[in-house]
């Protein structure tokens, strides 16, 4: 066992010794292990002299040793102590020689314990919303739209808002065209906002065969930093023009998206609505009840764990920021360090109450996650195999599952008030 400990809030540094004798003992250990797969001139796997392994591995079996009895030492201190380690110890062997005592100090963080938490003593705000029949109607304009037909128009048809136009175009700053700025043939839906500013509006009013420049300014944090604030200039002819044809709003179209008839897809679309907003719901009061147990939740945190999660904040704001990609942003080491605080105090009264209160997450929750996650992309398979090669995704899933299940659990025990909200204030709210 260790001689000394010195012990301040979360943070442990133990001393302890480990004589020559026992060094060499726990060495010979591992290297008549090693003799039994090593091979050597003269000997048979297995019945080579210790004498002789101890001449040429001797030093590296000692290495080993080393690190075998400190973690002994260690797991018998920790299991004694009913401690758990916040993350890997660090070692010190200054001084130390082969042939003589080992004396090492150890440092290392504990995880805390967890105060009890009286969720009843909370109060959580339950936004509610009122589905607006309007809502259902966009929805199935947009069905309408998104089953719409482009018909070619004659020459003299002047392109509209929401007609689609057939154009080329060349970008050009002063006299000198730009890379990445010319299109042959583009379908340009107008109205869309799928170009800068200002483009699509000087398209309309223009028919098929006509030629003409069109005059932008690029926005000032435009992607492209050779190209932001800029003034530009589009040489743009205009193909075709074509005009959307939407389908009549019968059961033949209700039919054509999986549904019976146009009240049934109606029936549908509230459903989906209301499923939206009770979502939106929930991850506001989510969100709500994870200021409250930053706010109301006392607890000392491990620094190997703090420092930990700024290193990655740290990398993830360096690489987003690679090239001086960095709009003007700098690192701020006092904000972002209270934010890996706030997110290493959650994480871990999450995993406490998550674990003490049973909360699981199962196989179907990770299939249903994974499935989910796949949905987003247009090839699924590569989602599947990516989290079947990648363990630690794999991991880092079930954690993100495990935390949003504590939370809804921790949510039954809460009290709650309801107020009602407008849909989009209730969804810009969810998804600060």
């Amino acid at each position: 066992m260790f001689k000394k400990e010195k012990i301040k809030d979360l943070h442990y540094s133990v001393n302890g010794v480990i004589s020559a004798d026992e060094l060499q003992t726990a060495a010979d250990e591992i290297l008549i292990e090693y003799g039994k797969k090593v091979k050597m001139p003269g000997f048979r796997p297995g019945h080579i002299p210790l004498s002789i392994l101890r001449q040429k591995y001797n030093a590296s079996a000692l290495s080993d040793a080393v690190d075998k009895l400190m973690n002994r030492d260690l797991n018998d201190y920790i299991t004694d102590k009913k401690l758990r380690l916040a993350g890997t110890p660090k070692a010190d062997l200054a001084g130390w020689e082969i042939g003589k005592d080992a004396e090492y100090t150890l440092e290392f963080d504990i995880l805390p314990t967890l105060p009890e938490i009286d969720l009843e003593k909370f109060t959580i705000t339950k936004k509610t919303t009122t589905l607006d029949e309007s809502e259902v109607e966009k929805s199935l304009e947009n069905i309408r739209k998104s089953r719409s037909t482009a018909e070619k128009q004659d020459a003299d048809y002047v392109a509209q808002n929401g007609d689609t136009a057939v154009i080329d175009f060349r970008g050009f700053i002063g006299d000198d065209a730009f890379e990445g700025g010319s299109a042959e043939k583009h379908h340009l839906v107008l109205g869309s906002g799928a170009f800068i500013p200002g483009f699509e509006d000087q398209v309309i009013g223009h028919k098929s065969g006509d030629e003409f420049d069109v005059n932008v300014k690029f926005p000032a944090d435009y992607h492209a930093k050779n190209l932001a604030g800029r003034d530009a200039r589009f040489a743009v002819k205009v193909h075709e023009v074509r005009k959307h044809k939407l389908p009549e709003l019968n059961d033949e179209l209700a039919k054509s998206v999986g549904h019976e008839s146009v009240e049934k897809l109606r029936e549908y679309i509230r459903k989906v609505l209301n499923d939206q907003y009770e979502d939106a719901s929930k991850r506001e009061m989510r969100n709500e009840l994870l200021d409250v147990l930053a706010d109301k939740v006392k607890l000392d945190l491990p620094d190997v764990l703090v420092d930990q999660e700024l290193n990655m904040a740290k990398q993830e704001f360096d690489r987003t920021h690679a090239n001086g990609n960095n709009d003007g942003e700098k690192w701020d080491d006092k904000k972002e360090r209270k934010d890996a605080e706030r997110r290493v105090k959650l994480g871990l009264i999450l995993a406490e109450w998550g674990t003490h209160n049973h909360v699981e997450v199962t196989r179907e929750d990770l299939q249903q996650a994974v499935w989910a996650e796949a949905s987003r992309y247009p090839d699924p398979k590569q989602v599947f195999e990516f989290y079947n090669k990648n363990q630690n995704a794999l991991a880092m899933l079930r954690g993100m599952i495990f935390e949003r299940k504590a939370l809804d659990a921790m949510l039954s025990h809460v009290k709650t008030k309801e107020k009602v909200v407008k849909p989009e204030e209730l969804f810009q709210q969810a998804n600060r």
